[in-house]
Formats: structure tokens, C-alpha cells, sequence
């Protein structure tokens, strides 16, 4: 297995969960049902917080230069796009961390987080298109562009991923290894949409 072959895989093998994750319900889950430019905002902004104190956390523990340049790297990313959203708001202060970065978090070892890694970045490309969506609906053009942007941003942190975790996996068990993480981080992803959704009253499975 290669890079790419292991993102169609992880792609394929979670196929459901991401589109899900990439329907109309997606921010409506995320806000509560609080469907509004603000409450929009602010779960952006959460979203970004936990990423950069994530990857932070990993470069700060990792041992492996190359792996520690990157987290570094996905963390100085996520700054940007933290202060960025952030300042679309008034006073945020970061709510509760989302249950995919609980999950990332608790992920040991270099091999591991650069899988978990692939599978955050496909489940956040849902949603950053679920967002330049909604501000196109609001005739808000250019906030569309900004997480259109930020989306683009999720495709050049994918590829600088891709060969650092390509040197990490020499054999079938270790890409395993790697795709068990990634899927683990979509399912996460997943299963907080499905409890927020299930919780306000709303049936988390037709697409829409």
C-alpha cells in the first residue's frame, strides 16, 4: 500500500460516516440546532482551538524530527485559522473540546497520530464545506471564500502528512495500524454527530 492507495481506503472503508458528516445536518449537529452566523462562529472557532492545542501537544512530545516539524507545522496552521474565525466573533472562549480531539489525544505513538491525523483532515474537509455553504446561503460571499480557503489549507496539511506517514509504515501492519487511527477519528467524529442529532430529536441518518 501507498499514501494515496491508504486515503481511498480509509475513504471507502468509512464511506457512510462521511457523508454524513457532509449533509446539511452537519452544522445544524454542530450548533445545536442554533443555526445562526454567530452560533456558526463559534463552533468553528472551537473546532480550530482544540485542533491547534492538539497538534501542539503532539509536537511537544514527538521524537521523530520530521513528525515533530509537521505537528509543528499543523499547529501554527491552526493558530492562524483560530484567530481568523475567532475574530468573527465577540470574546470567544473555546467550549467544550470535541470528541475528535479527545480521541486524537489519546492516541500513542508517531504512526498512529499521522493516520488519526488523515482521518480528522477527511472529516473536516465535510464540514469547511458544509460552512462555505451556509455562508453562500446567507449571501455572505466573502466568509464563503474564507472557509473555502481554510478548506484548501486541510488539502496542503494532507499532503505535507502523506509522506512523513509513508516512512512510518513499512509494512501491511503498520499502514493497518495507521488506517485503524484514522477511521477511529472519523468514528468519533461520527458518533458525536449522531448523540447531538439523537438528542435534540432529529434522526442523524437520511442524508440530506
Amino acid at each position: 500500500m501507498d499514501s494515496d492507495e491508504f486515503v481511498e481506503a480509509v475513504r471507502k472503508e468509512n464511506e457512510t460516516a462521511l457523508s454524513r458528516l457532509g449533509s446539511s445536518k452537519s452544522l445544524y449537529a454542530a450548533t445545536g440546532g442554533e443555526m445562526e452566523p454567530d452560533e456558526v462562529f463559534r463552533a468553528a472557532a472551537d473546532s480550530e482551538h482544540a485542533a491547534r492545542r492538539t497538534f501542539e501537544g503532539w509536537a511537544d512530545e514527538e521524537d521523530d524530527a520530521d513528525a515533530k516539524e509537521l505537528f509543528a507545522s499543523l499547529a501554527e496552521t491552526e493558530t492562524e485559522h483560530y484567530e481568523t474565525v475567532a475574530g468573527k466573533v465577540d470574546d470567544h472562549k473555546p467550549g467544550e473540546t470535541p470528541a475528535l480531539h479527545e480521541y486524537l489525544r489519546g492516541l500513542d505513538g508517531t504512526r498512529a497520530r499521522l493516520g488519526g491525523f488523515v482521518g480528522r483532515t477527511l472529516a473536516s474537509e465535510k464540514s469547511k464545506s458544509q460552512l462555505t455553504g451556509f455562508f453562500t446561503g446567507q449571501a455572505d460571499p466573502q466568509t464563503a471564500q474564507l472557509f473555502r480557503d481554510l478548506k484548501g489549507d486541510l488539502d496542503e496539511q494532507l499532503e505535507k502528512t502523506l509522506p512523513v506517514l509513508a516512512d512510518e509504515c513499512g509494512s501491511d501492519d503498520e499502514w493497518d495500524e495507521a488506517k485503524e487511527a484514522a477511521g477511529g477519528a472519523i468514528s468519533a467524529a461520527y458518533e458525536e454527530y449522531t448523540e447531538s442529532l439523537e438528542s435534540m430529536g432529529v434522526n442523524p441518518k437520511p442524508v440530506c
